[in-house]
């Protein structure tokens, strides 16, 4: 739960619920040995002060005093920073102090958000922040935990390493005249080093807390972050870190965006073929390597193709499957060669993948599931 005022501890409306608990509580997230178990976290909207509790109504040992329940609180414990509160008062004492929070490191980008409840624009900024920023690397510790919840595959990172850059998302809002900030989420990125001095920065996490999902924010994020690192000489370009399918659906997004101001993508280049000229100026003004500044292109190229006429719908199949078949190939050179040194039995477990009909089958799958995506990235651009 996310508290700005005492009186949100109470309103059901400001509690979310985590997506994961594996990490915690096992691949069946399952907490033995308690009947009606409720763990609450509320956290203050701005600096994150945090409040626990554990509540149930009966547990095992009160029956049987054989068996132990597991140790929820303990578990909990692991992943949240000391300094916490067990008590509602404590809490709402730093509740009270909330009004002196103010996002850490130097703005970026300042942006509006319609919201239709509120009936207003409501103000978001973006900062990047240096761990060495005071009062930040508690604040990241207290951050990080979100993650444990949210992201399947979450672990903390070491602060320690200099190479790590932050970015943080706030709300700016008023109340009684006052102006307060609340954590909207964050991105880590890691600067990797690339012979003989350049420096390749990988999206490690990104978070958007749920109240705030759906709003548009990593979108606003993600290109801050880009645009950012676009001014450096020394970054070659910019990646992500075993990326999620919703993490590319976002890049995509904001890549095609990015890349229409540049006139090597322009409608007439486009409907002459993927070029080095794309490739080059996709990685020279924006930091994107090939593999993304060619997916970039294939996008426009549908935006730009009437695929109610055969041929240039054809044309736009034909040149889409090409680069999709590259694996298939790659594999089917690679069974040939094994062929020489396989047994009879390894032989006939791998000639099934060789099999023409099936590959045709996985390339059109491929392809109907690419154009499905591409639609997906169209519709969005043209609603932003």
């Amino acid at each position: 739960m996310a508290v700005r005022f005492p009186e949100d501890i109470d309103d059901e409306s400001t509690t979310f619920h985590p997506e994961y608990s594996h990490q915690l509580f096992g691949d069946d997230e399952v907490a033995f040995g308690y009947k009606g178990l409720q763990i609450q976290l509320y956290y203050s909207a701005g600096n994150l002060s945090t409040l626990f509790k554990v509540k149930y109504t009966a547990r095992v040992t009160d029956t049987f005093d054989c068996v132990e329940p597991d140790d929820v609180e303990g578990k909990v414990r692991e992943i949240i920073p000391a300094g916490f509160c067990c008590n509602t008062d404590d809490f709402i004492s730093l509740l009270e102090k909330e009004a002196n929070f103010r996002p850490f490191g130097s703005l970026l980008h300042t942006y509006k958000v319609h919201n239709v409840e509120a009936g207003e624009d409501l103000t978001y900024q973006i900062h990047k922040v240096d761990v060495s920023c005071p009062g930040f690397r508690e604040y990241h510790e207290r951050l990080q935990t979100f993650l444990m919840w949210f992201i399947e595959t979450a672990s903390f990172i070491d602060v320690d390493d200099d190479h790590w850059d932050f970015f943080l998302v706030f709300e700016k809002y008023n109340k009684d005249g006052e102006t307060l900030y609340a954590s909207v989420g964050y991105m880590t990125v890691y600067n990797y080093y690339v012979y003989p001095d350049k420096t390749r920065p990988r999206v490690s996490q990104m978070l958007i807390l749920p109240p705030f999902q759906g709003e548009g924010h990593g979108a606003q994020l993600l290109e801050t972050v880009h645009r950012y690192y676009c001014t450096s000489a020394k970054v070659q370009d910019i990646t992500a870190e075993d990326p999620s399918e919703n993490y590319v659906k976002l890049r995509d997004f904001v890549l095609v965006k990015l890349c229409l101001t540049l006139p090597s993508f322009s409608s007439e280049k486009l409907s002459q073929g993927f070029s080095e000229e794309m490739v080059s100026e996709a990685r020279e003004k924006l930091k994107i390597n090939k593999k993304h500044a060619r997916r970039v292109y294939e996008i426009l190229r549908l935006r730009n193709t009437d695929m109610s006429d055969e041929e240039k719908a054809r044309e736009f199949r034909l040149e889409v499957k090409k680069r999709l078949y590259g694996p298939y190939r790659k594999n089917q050179r690679e069974l040939t060669k094994m062929q020489k040194c396989l047994r009879p039995e390894e032989l006939a477990s791998h000639i099934s993948q060789m099999d023409t009909s099936l590959q045709h089958e996985e390339l059109e799958k491929s392809y109907q599931d690419v154009l499905a995506d591409y639609r997906r990235v169209l519709e969005r651009l043209a609603q932003a």
